[in-house]
């Protein structure tokens, strides 16, 4: 298998895991979001260590060790991105398998198994016409401050939503239009998702405009913004611009 295939596999197997184990019935809530963690990543982890043993990997449900910092080509992943949504029977959650290089996230497949669908870098998704006025995912519960100013700002319509994986592919699907995240995420939340997005033709950055980079030993990357081109220089600039104090959220 090339990489984007080994990729495709990785979050079709793991998401079929996790639909089984859902529907076994055997575990429910907070308990069976553990479990999917659990049984997920020690599946991806075997995998990996099958055919990419010599690549480097960072997953939120391993402890991690300063093996990856010295690798060109690191695996950053996620068993299960929006655990909550998953344990809660819901269809907002995501598998992340994203391969960076030299620190960019190169490659990546996101699967969304509830919807039987995976969204990959390669072939890249044709974007639907943008709306307007624009619609923006946000947090189910707590919605970025900068979000609900940007969103005030161009009238934005907001579509709360769970895991990070699903609020990204929902701008690769065109059934939103901008996801600006503030609230504080780590390398596995977002790596994936933005070698989809940048694939598909949007922009990727963090929300002062930096590009994102990957595979540090600091794994924190607490905000994000994706969204179409030619918006993206509006909503960089009223983030700028935004008081001091900010909206209340």
């Amino acid at each position: 298998m090339n990489d984007i295939e080994l990729a495709v596999h990785l979050a079709e197997g793991a998401g079929r895991l996790l639909l089984d184990l859902r529907d076994s019935g055997s575990f429910s809530g907070k308990e069976l979001g553990r479990q999917g963690d659990a049984r997920a990543n020690a599946w991806l982890m075997a995998e990996l260590a099958t055919h990419r043993p010599d690549d480097g990997v960072l997953s939120e449900e391993t402890k991690d060790t300063p093996a990856r910092l010295s690798k060109s080509r690191v695996w950053i992943i996620d068993p299960v991105d929006g655990t909550r949504e998953y344990g809660e029977g819901r269809a907002d959650w995501a598998v992340h398998i994203g391969l960076t290089t030299d620190g960019i996230a190169s490659l990546g497949a996101v699967g969304l198994p509830a919807e039987d669908l995976i969204l990959r870098s390669d072939p890249p998704a044709s974007l639907p016409a943008a709306a307007d006025p624009p619609r923006m995912v946000v947090s189910r519960t707590r919605p970025a401050a900068e979000a609900l100013h940007v969103a005030e700002a161009l009238g934005a319509a907001l579509i709360p939503m769970g895991s990070a994986g699903a609020k990204a592919m929902a701008v690769v699907r065109g059934t939103a239009d901008i996801y600006l995240h503030s609230g504080g995420q780590y390398e596995w939340d977002n790596a994936a998702p933005v070698a989809v997005a940048a694939a598909a033709g949007l922009h990727c950055s963090r929300i002062d405009g930096r590009a994102l980079r990957y595979n540090r030993e600091d794994v924190s990357l607490p905000d994000l913004l994706i969204c179409r081109k030619e918006a993206a220089d509006t909503i960089l600039r009223t983030i700028a611009d935004m008081p001091a104090s900010g909206p209340a959220t």
